[in-house]
């Protein structure tokens, strides 16, 4: 739970009047996707976990899937824009990282790994991704960070105790 208060805090920003300045009402239905992402994300991961018999390479259907319906998707609501060299290179990096690689390793993490350190590692995404907006000066490092990074990073290392050799023995 301390990982996840401190992906609340970075999200959801500084204190700004008694009000959290990182969420704005407006965004509703993206949360609420967000939400919905990370239920089945949650729900993916313990099936796997399941079924861990089944090869990982069924990631790769779930990929193709995940490619045809997000192809419909913007045939249906977006206009076409062709990418420039420069990015046709992000979107095959993008495809080849974190659709690609990413998925095939957090199935075989999940069917074979400590699920408990994983889990609680991942909460580490949106620390990295805050951290990378910093230096690139696209954020600014504030007290929430800070706050965020250590209650993240805490909630990791607890959760990971008995891998990491901090367990006490009875």
């Amino acid at each position: 739970l301390l990982g996840l208060g401190g992906t609340v805090v970075l999200v959801l920003g500084n204190n700004d009047g008694g009000r959290l300045s990182g969420f704005k009402s407006d965004y509703w239905l993206g949360y609420l996707m967000a939400l919905a992402g990370a239920l089945t994300w949650t729900a993916y991961s313990v099936l796997s976990r399941k079924l861990a018999h089944m090869s990982s390479d069924t990631v790769g259907a779930f990929c193709g899937g995940t490619a045809i319906l997000a192809t419909l998707a913007h045939l249906a609501f977006e206009t076409t824009v062709w990418p420039s060299g420069g990015q046709w290179l992000a979107v095959l990096g993008l495809g080849l990282g974190p659709v690609g690689v990413a998925f095939f390793t957090w199935d075989y993490g999940v069917k074979h790994g400590n699920i408990q350190a994983l889990g609680a590692l991942s909460y580490a995404a949106p620390l990295l991704s805050t951290l990378i907006l910093i230096a690139v000066g696209k954020g600014e490092a504030t007290i929430s960070v800070a706050l965020a990074c250590v209650m993240i990073v805490g909630g990791a290392v607890l959760a990971s105790k008995d891998m990491l050799g901090f367990s006490r023995s009875r």
